[in-house]
């Protein structure tokens, strides 16, 4: 061989060293006997291998790859000559697309191995896996939106439609049409209430998934805590609840609207799930956790069997036929407490009530 061509062919070989220094890109080259001839520096990093793995066999490096049927993928493409596309995910829980490219010798055209290249796409795969779930989230928002603002619409359409009907100029009111109509209006505006509930809670939930930062501030408990009282009032009047309260943390630093709102949710379901016939008794405290504000609320009413726990903050989904709800209030009791770097935990036995846990960062 001269030694032009000689030169020549170090300088290709210097080109593709240097190719293989700096690529970002994790790629192997394996030869025609499986055999890991050349690898680039971002794949000692991904796959820890180091210049003792050059000429092993690939056999005896799927630990290190952490994908199972990659011996098997190397093998097609050099039988067949055909580019191989995959995306793949390694033990590792990261994602990949990887390319299987023939090499091909210019001669024989026939394949003398393959280099194999690993693009990351972990990131890619996240979003998209996020955004289905939140696809299929909205796909059952809207049906569940649908279902529940049919029964208001159709309650204040009958209603105007029977107060068109037996109301006009000549109308004259006794007694007891005048009652009728004083309850028409009271059903009507009970409607619009119910209504105007589901739209807010429309509003919310938009805002909450987008991860949405209320404005913090210094919030007094025991003042807040009274509101929410205020608001339950009556249904703690007609239930005869108990609630017992235990502040021994005067004052933190939340969204004053957020705090009210996981206040309100807890304590109204424990009014609503009580055991009929049975005053709810409810324990609600308030103390400090290591780096955290732990909020308790425990009460003895219905509780529920294991199987259920599982759906407990899931939207939409309502586990008590008998009692009113959405079945998106605990759902954005969670999201509230999490989109602030907090946890909430839940534990329940049917008939002996139930417990939630919520530890709100500091």
């Amino acid at each position: 061989m001269s030694t032009k061509k000689i030169n020549e062919l170090i300088k290709l070989n210097d080109e593709l060293e240097n190719y293989f220094r700096n690529t970002i890109i994790p790629q192997l080259f394996v030869d025609a006997d499986l055999r890991l001839r050349k690898f680039t520096p971002p794949a000692m990093k991904q796959f820890n291998f180091s210049q003792e793995d050059l000429g092993k066999s690939l056999n005896d490096l799927n630990d290190n790859i952490r994908y199972s049927t990659i011996v098997e993928n190397v093998t097609m493409v050099i039988d067949s000559g055909e580019i191989y596309e995959k995306e793949i995910q390694t033990s590792d829980f990261n994602w990949y697309q990887m390319n299987i490219i023939p090499y091909l010798v210019d001669k024989t055209n026939k394949s003398n191995g393959v280099i194999i290249t690993f693009v990351d796409i972990t990131d890619r795969i996240k979003v998209l896996k996020d955004l289905e779930r939140l696809i299929a989230t909205h796909e059952t928002f809207i049906y569940s939106v649908s279902h529940d603002l049919k029964g208001p619409l159709s309650n204040i359409e009958g209603l105007v439609n029977n107060l068109i009907k037996n109301t006009g100029p000549s109308t004259e009111w006794n007694e007891e049409a005048l009652e009728d109509h004083k309850l028409t209006n009271s059903l009507l505006l009970e409607s619009i209430a119910s209504m105007r509930h589901v739209i807010n809670e429309l509003s919310e939930i938009i805002k909450i998934e987008s991860n949405f930062k209320e404005e913090v501030e210094l919030v007094k408990i025991e003042s807040l805590i009274n509101q929410v009282k205020l608001v339950i009032r009556d249904a703690i009047h007609e239930s005869k609840a108990i609630i017992h309260v235990d502040i021994q943390v005067p004052k933190i630093k939340f969204s004053r609207k957020n705090l009210r709102s996981i206040l309100y949710n807890l304590l109204s379901n424990a009014i609503k799930y009580r055991i009929p016939n049975t005053p709810p008794i409810i324990h609600l405290k308030i103390e400090k956790a290591e780096g955290f504000t732990h909020i308790s609320v425990i009460d003895n009413g219905r509780g529920m069997d294991e199987a259920k726990q599982k759906l407990i903050f899931t939207p939409y989904t309502r586990l008590v036929k008998d009692v009113e709800g959405t079945g998106i209030g605990l759902y954005f009791v969670k999201k509230i407490i999490e989109n602030e770097g907090g946890r909430i935990t839940f534990k329940s036995r049917p008939g002996e009530g139930s417990e939630f846990n919520i530890f709100l960062k500091n």
